[in-house]
């Protein structure tokens, strides 16, 4: 029988016509991203809903059973949304699933009901439901198809859900009409243009019973195109977790939620939920979220920043790089620097460096955790999708890691860029540091100014290195509790360490390791030894910039600054903090002293 005639479909069919719908998605990305105004404009509707349909296409598994495949794919939407437009159609197909009875084949008629009771779903997970949008659509053309069962007797999937992609057409234009937003911009709603994309791809599968190659639904390649411009951000960071805990409730997460921020959106069940919000403090969010739950995923957008570079790039070259840089919140805004946050572990509760925790809420931790936190670098995903969203802006990308010797960072941003680049044609180059904390902020620094000052993608990749051949970085540690607890030294030594009150003084050296040069009895002879340090290396040489990080500990910080602008005749090119995934290593009280020659 032709797909076209098939009165009931089976698991793997239902799961080859999502692969289709999810096929239109990425094939159209480009152009939802371009027209993304609501709830806020940055510019990211198409990147989220692909990557949403990716973790169907990646981690759902079909089978025979409508019932089963549709629970595979809604758990894997839940676990992989993004975005509020994501997350409402993750919450959809959970409701789709739902509402099914264990069927092993489906009639259309079964699938209009389904999809009726799957939009009771989705209105309740979004706290301020708005018409005119991507769940209005939906609504529309699900009750539509109740209408054609009730009309007519659909016999074919094909005739029946292309009858229902009209309707979805209708509903989709008239999104222009209902919100002002949409209307200033003469666009019609962003989520709702994914959503019909999606239905597109279904009925083309039903149509021609053509099943999607999954290799090639794994690779979105999309090209830059011109952008809109687009209303003032209320609230900075999209912000999004994927909890899990028993007898959670919406009530009780709604609570936590309601007060810091809007676009509210709760997805999921009683022991697994997806939760999305804007905000301007994803930090505070986080700490009271992990008071109820685990938080076992979590994803956090700037989206001034996203709307910044889609409307005011400054060059065309990218400039990407992680958590462990220490730069200044300023200095990365200024120079639209991409950061890639490191994780924190705490238990199996985890978060994103220096973004869902902030280093007075680690210093706290720290201390009072019962056990002791770990660190990891971003993932694969992370790096990939990233420099995926960047290629549609940038002609081409820089990225600059921490040193491999270090951590596996380095290693995961190559790969995702060599991907990334093979995909899109684009010329993505990833540097190791071989230095972390200041050190490496004065590389990415060099580097911004060197783009904006016109500097061509091939001269960067050469001069990096050099660069970082040109800086030399010392720490001083207060203690050697924390590099005991991180497992950096033995108990035994440490606690010789601690009796002697020895204060270590490390060096990063050119190979990117971490080298002891001397410990001393005090804290002022361990700051000594640093400037003693610099000064030496600096003599007969030119000085192009230096910078001080610290934990917690300004007065050293402060000291080191005074005497190396009376050695220079220089400010630091800046004084900042060091990222709570740091230090889990050095420990709270460290300070380190980076130098760059010209």
């Amino acid at each position: 029988m032709k797909e076209r005639e098939l009165t009931y479909i089976d698991g793997n069919q239902l799961f080859f016509s999502f692969l289709s719908g999810a096929s239109k998605i990425f094939d159209n990305q480009n152009y939802i991203n371009k027209i993304n105004v609501f709830p806020v404009a940055d510019a990211d509707t198409g990147t989220n809903l692909a990557s949403t349909m990716r973790a169907i296409v990646e981690t759902a598994t079909p089978s025979q059973s409508i019932k089963l495949t549709a629970e595979s794919i809604s758990d894997a939407a839940l676990t992989g949304a993004r975005g509020n437009s994501g997350i409402i159609f993750a919450q959809f197909l959970f409701g789709f699933s739902n509402e099914l009875n264990g069927e092993e084949k489906l009639s259309p008629k079964g699938f209009a009901a389904a999809s009726s009771q799957a939009v009771r779903y989705a209105y309740e997970a979004i706290a301020d439901p708005k018409e005119g949008t991507m769940i209005s659509v939906i609504r529309e053309w699900a009750e539509h198809l109740l209408e054609l069962i009730d009309r007519e007797n659909h016999a074919s999937f094909y005739h029946f859900l292309s009858d229902g992609l009209k309707k979805a057409h209708i509903s989709l234009k008239e999104t222009t009409k209902k919100m002002d937003k949409l209307a200033r911009a003469k666009v019609v709603d962003a989520g709702a243009q994914g959503f019909v994309n999606f239905l597109e791809g279904m009925v083309e599968y039903f149509r021609t019973g053509k099943t999607p190659d999954m290799d090639s639904l794994k690779a979105v390649v999309i090209e830059t195109d011109e952008h809109i411009d687009h209303d003032e951000i209320t609230y900075r960071y999209c912000t999004e977790a994927l909890i899990k805990g028993e007898d959670l409730s919406k009530e009780k997460v709604k609570s936590i939620l309601t007060g810091f921020g809007d676009s509210m959106v709760i997805a999921g069940a009683s022991t697994k939920m997806r939760i999305h919000i804007h905000t301007d403090t994803p930090w505070l969010l986080f700490e009271k979220l992990s008071k109820i739950s685990t938080i076992i995923a979590q994803k956090v957008d700037d989206m001034v920043q996203q709307n910044d570079i889609a409307a005011h790039a400054k060059a065309k070259i990218a400039l990407v790089t992680d958590s462990s840089v220490d730069l200044p919140q300023e200095l990365i805004e200024k120079h639209q620097i991409q950061v890639i946050p490191l994780n924190i572990h705490f238990g199996e509760t985890y978060y994103l460096d220096g973004i869902t925790m902030q280093a007075e809420q680690f210093y706290t931790m720290l201390d009072k955790s019962p056990v002791y936190p770990t660190t990891s670098q971003p993932s694969y995903k992370d790096f990939y999708n990233r420099y995926n969203y960047l290629s549609t802006h940038f002609d081409s990308i820089i990225g600059i890691n921490l040193s491999a010797k270090l951590s596996g960072t380095w290693q995961n941003s190559l790969n995702a860029a060599n991907k990334v680049s093979e995909q899109t044609g684009k010329n993505i180059e990833v540097l190791n540091s071989k230095k972390v904390s200041c050190g490496m902020g004065l590389i990415a620094l060099r580097t911004a100014r060197a783009i904006e000052e016109g500097m061509s993608h091939d001269e960067l990749v050469a001069q990096i290195p050099m660069w970082s051949l040109k800086t030399k970085q010392f720490a001083s540690l207060k203690t050697l509790k924390y590099l005991v607890k991180s497992g950096r030294i033995t108990r035994g030594r440490g606690l010789v360490g601690n009796l002697l009150n020895l204060k270590p003084v490390i060096e990063v050296t050119s190979s990117g390791v971490v080298s002891n040069i001397g410990k001393k009895m005090s804290n002022s002879k361990s700051r000594e030894l640093m400037l003693a340090q610099a000064r030496q290396y600096l003599k007969g040489k030119k000085l192009w910039g230096y910078a001080i990080t610290h934990a917690s500990n300004p007065e050293t910080a402060d000291w080191l600054a005074v005497k190396m602008e009376a050695l220079t005749g220089k400010k630091p090119e800046f004084t900042y903090t060091v990222t709570p995934v740091l230090i889990a290593h050095v420990g709270i009280g460290s300070v380190s002293l980076s130098l760059m020659l010209e």
